[in-house]
């Protein structure tokens, strides 16, 4: 990385990683800077793309969308499932990954059914080994 962060740019991120829509003013006010000064570092964040963009977090159970799935695949036709996950509206996340199985798919869907017709629909692709999750104990966690 050409620009390294100081303390003061790690105090900024820390907020924005917690509300992403916190305004100037309250982050000046949190790490004792002025309005002006807070906005140039984030601008210089922006353009060094150290931040790469601002989200919004969804409550998935209240969008009747809260079970959690875990699916390794192994397969040879890498185009074919990486368009086969960009279409599908039930994964969230897509990962190249090492080992056995070479990719890792994070799937959100309402039931067990749905999670069942989804596999199945994988299976034109490759073995593949499910792991529901029973909690989320740690997410979206701050970095710095």
């Amino acid at each position: 990385m050409d620009h390294l962060i100081d303390d003061m740019d790690k105090k900024i991120l820390q907020l924005l990683q917690h509300n992403a829509r916190m305004s100037i003013s309250q982050i000046s006010k949190e790490v004792s800077m002025s309005q002006p000064s807070v906005k140039e570092r984030i601008l210089k964040l922006e353009d060094k793309k150290i931040i790469s963009g601002y989200s919004t977090e969804l409550n998935l159970k209240n969008l009747n969308r809260g079970m959690t799935t875990f699916i390794l695949v192994k397969t040879e036709h890498c185009q074919m499932i990486v368009d086969f996950c960009e279409m599908a509206r039930e994964v969230t996340d897509l990962y190249r990954i090492s080992g056995e199985y070479n990719y890792l798919i994070k799937v959100q869907t309402a039931s067990i059914e749905e999670l069942a017709e989804f596999q199945d629909s994988l299976l034109k692709l490759g073995p593949s080994k499910s792991h529901i999750s029973l909690k989320n104990i740690l997410e979206h966690r701050v970095l710095l």
